[in-house]
């Protein structure tokens, strides 16, 4: 599985990573740029997800949504963007073969947008719509609302989207400024996996942006510790009752992070894990229980979600920190961490596998933290995760007091659950 990478840096700071892969058949291509709702001042959130919609909207060469469509349906292959918090992605795969026009065409869309002022109005209603369905989906809403007791106030407690309020102000001008920002060759990843020579790609970037200017992007905002409200409760006449458990995390640069990792596996991830077992297969009290674990630069979260019947709502969280507790109190099994880093090997190749993925993998890293561990580095780094790591990060950071609680539901009122988080 050893994948050999090999990283070259233009004189403009473009960085250029890649593995290459003889025997795969598809090739893809992912731009990393540095912007995300870290980087966004509060007036203007949600303008970096806004831009990245509207750099598929129409570009120089490609001048409309169609043109852009057109190329890439003509060649069998498949493009999409993303926006994180603190990055933003665009990515394409096809043949081997497409390689030169797919290259060409993501730089295109992240260096000539032509930011059409009708294009700008109609995408903002596009979002806004995008916005309103997170209204409709308690499971995301909950999520947030996870986020927004854990870190008030500030771009990790809020929707990558921004608000009605935001988007409905941004203007085009704010959104070039933005743009001319944030998107420079200095504060850019191309990541590409596929069986394309590491110099081919480097002269087909070089052709294309190697003229770019530098510049001085805004850095990312960095968390203020003030934490929330312990319990979040939103009122919604539904069917089931969502509820959301957040703790703080670790971040993506801290050594513990493969212990929580596991952590999170042993606690919820999976059919075989504590929660599933207890809450679904012996109880019956859930149809979805799952635990996830969020790294950022400089902090994270673990967090548990589960969706049941709003009279069973209080007991469902109740059980669910009564197994986060439990995790401070004995050491995991040998058999337990054995299966979780299993799970967690096994997904971790399964994943990179494809070309998509793993050009994902590097230049998220690369991005965020200058460097790319292998995929053997990384597991030599789960194996020596033991118990006693496990047992000590969850005292560290299941700690009753830092852990908050989030519900959306068909509840008028806080009492049932405010108990449970010892208020």
């Amino acid at each position: 599985m050893a994948h050999v990478y090999e990283r070259t840096v233009l004189p403009n700071g473009l960085r250029v990573i890649s593995a290459y892969l003889p025997n795969a058949y598809s090739v893809a291509v992912s731009v990393y740029v540095a912007a995300g709702s870290r980087y966004e001042r509060d007036e203007e959130a949600g303008i970096s997800h806004f831009v990245e919609h509207l750099c598929f909207k129409g570009t120089e060469s490609y001048p409309t949504a169609r043109d852009i469509a057109e190329v890439v349906d003509t060649i069998g292959g498949h493009i999409n963007g993303g926006t994180d918090r603190e990055l933003t992605v665009f990515y394409a795969k096809a043949a081997r073969s497409h390689f030169p026009l797919v290259v060409d065409l993501l730089l295109e869309l992240v260096s000539r947008p032509r930011l059409e002022p009708e294009e700008v109005e109609k995408e903002r209603q596009v979002i806004l719509e995008e916005l309103a369905a997170v209204e409709d989906s308690p499971p995301q809403l909950v999520d947030l609302l996870a986020d927004s007791v854990l870190w008030p106030g500030q771009p990790l407690g809020r929707d990558v989207a921004g608000t009605k309020e935001t988007v409905s102000a941004i203007t085009r001008e704010q959104a070039l400024a933005y743009l001319r920002q944030q998107y420079v060759p200095n504060n850019m990843v191309v990541a590409v996996a596929g069986r394309v020579p590491h110099q081919e790609i480097v002269d087909a970037v070089w052709q294309k942006a190697g003229r770019w200017q530098a510049g001085t992007p805004a850095p990312w905002r960095p968390v203020s510790d003030g934490r929330g409200p312990r319990l979040a409760l939103r009122y919604k006449d539904t069917e089931q009752a969502h509820l959301a458990v957040a703790a703080p995390g670790l971040s993506l640069h801290h050594p513990d992070r493969y212990a929580l990792s596991i952590l999170s596996i042993v606690l919820g991830e999976g059919m075989s894990s504590r929660l599933f077992l207890e809450l679904r297969e012996r109880r019956g009290l859930v149809y979805e229980v799952h635990s996830y674990v969020n790294q950022f630069m400089d902090t994270g979260s673990l967090g548990v979600y589960a969706g049941t019947d709003p009279e069973r709502g209080p007991l469902v969280a109740r059980l669910v920190l009564e197994e986060m507790a439990r995790l401070r109190e004995e050491p995991v099994t040998e058999q337990e961490l054995r299966r979780a880093r299993e799970l967690a090997k096994g997904r971790l190749l399964l994943r990179l596998e494809d070309t998509r993925n793993l050009s994902g993998w590097l230049g998220g890293q690369e991005l965020l933290l200058r460097q790319v561990r292998t995929p053997e580095e990384v597991i030599a780094l789960m194996e020596a995760v033991t118990p006693e790591d496990v047992l000590r990060v969850a005292r560290e950071l299941l700690e009753p007091s830092q852990v908050h609680l989030a519900v959306v539901g068909p509840f008028h009122s806080e009492e049932e659950f405010a108990p449970l988080v010892g208020l």
